[in-house]
């Protein structure tokens, strides 16, 4: 299977909010305050209005990811992203991760499926495509890099 960078997207976020224990785990959500991306096709920024990362810790210790974001283009075309996806790892590298603490990376699982929306001409291709990000927590936010499937 081959792949194209897409883009690195940063994401910064706020404190995030505790719904509490639900049907299959516990929910919270994290506001995403910014960001930007940038790749080979596109860059531009992550807007915060209506941006969060929907969490559902399961009691096997995965982490459901479910972001969904704004992207404006520097030429000002919005993107609607939807990425849905697992993180999980050995307890203490998730408890690491839970400090803020920068962790490699590869010690940990941290995928997702990103889809993209846009009537923006310029971006209309991402309209077209299936990708896949590998991702890495950081204390202000997580780094997502971007792949599309060729």
């Amino acid at each position: 299977m081959n792949t194209r960078l897409l883009m690195i997207l940063r994401v910064t976020v706020a404190t995030p909010r505790s719904i509490g224990a639900v049907p299959h785990g516990t929910r919270r959500t994290v506001p995403i305050t910014g960001g930007d991306f940038e790749g080979p096709r596109l860059r531009g920024s992550v807007l915060p209005e209506g941006s969060a990362d929907w969490l559902l810790l399961r009691a096997d210790g995965v982490l459901e990811l479910d972001l969904r974001a704004t992207l404006r283009t520097d030429d000002g075309g919005l993107i609607a992203m939807r990425s849905f996806g697992l993180r999980h790892g050995p307890p203490e590298v998730i408890e690491a991760l839970a400090r803020g603490e920068a962790v490699d990376p590869a010690a940990y699982y941290f995928r997702t499926t990103p889809r993209f929306e846009t009537s923006h001409p310029a971006c209309a291709f991402l309209n077209h495509l299936i990708t896949v990000a590998t991702g890495d927590r950081r204390a202000e936010g997580p780094i997502y890099t971007i792949h599309e499937l060729l």
